[in-house]
């Protein structure tokens, strides 16, 4: 399961965007949707793929018309209670096309690995208990729990965690898992040093992505 086409990958992109205060998937770096810059680096490596977020207002379909748009998926539980809403929802996006797993992503990373798919899959099946264990990215010794590789088979789990806890955190519900970290390099280039999963919440971080984005 850990070659291409194998895996499918969720974008999670159903934030309110306050600090960058527009949404995000829509919002242009270098002329392009910053949903266009992931799903491009997804392509090769996942397959299908879907964007989670509450309707497709604003997301215009692929300008080449042999790639496929992405599927929709629309939170399962009320409220908007944050990222675990989507990685719920993709859970559930696995469970219906037969997938043992799923990979999520944040919208806000446009310079994402081009083979974070098989590596996290290597992980998966190098594990235990690969059924019960999510691989979770790292970089520059931080986590980044939303760009991971999630069993189908802990959906009830995180239901049950996203009903009862307060924060609703993401590293809460991993705190009470199996996890394996895969680490991903950060590299130095002219514009400063990139990390994979470089971060776009504000204006200025979009500027920096665009002195970046040469050099990915």
């Amino acid at each position: 399961m850990s070659g291409k086409h194998t895996i499918p990958a969720v974008v999670l992109a159903g934030g309110l965007s306050r600090r960058m205060g527009t949404d995000k998937a829509t919002v242009l770096l270098a002329g392009r949707p910053l949903l266009a810059h992931i799903l491009a680096r997804l392509a090769p490596q996942a397959s299908p793929l879907a964007i989670n977020r509450p309707d497709m207002t604003g997301i215009a379909p692929p300008a080449d018309p042999h790639e496929l748009a992405p599927h929709h998926l629309p939170d399962r539980i009320v409220g908007r209670p944050g990222p675990l809403a989507g990685v719920h929802a993709a859970m559930l996006f696995a469970r219906e096309i037969g997938a043992p797993s799923i990979l999520t992503t944040p919208i806000d990373a446009p310079f994402i690995p081009i083979d974070l798919a098989a590596r996290l899959a290597a992980a998966r099946d190098t594990a235990a208990d690969p059924d019960r264990t999510v691989i979770v990215s790292e970089s520059a010794g931080r986590l980044h729990p939303v760009a991971a590789l999630w069993p189908a088979a802990l959906v009830e789990s995180l239901a049950d965690f996203v009903a009862t806890d307060e924060k609703r955190r993401v590293t809460g519900f991993l705190a009470g898992l199996d996890t394996v970290t895969v680490a991903f390099p950060v590299t130095e280039t002219p514009a400063g040093p990139l990390d994979p999963f470089f971060n776009i919440n504000t204006p200025e971080d979009l500027a920096t992505a665009a002195r970046l984005l040469p050099y990915t």
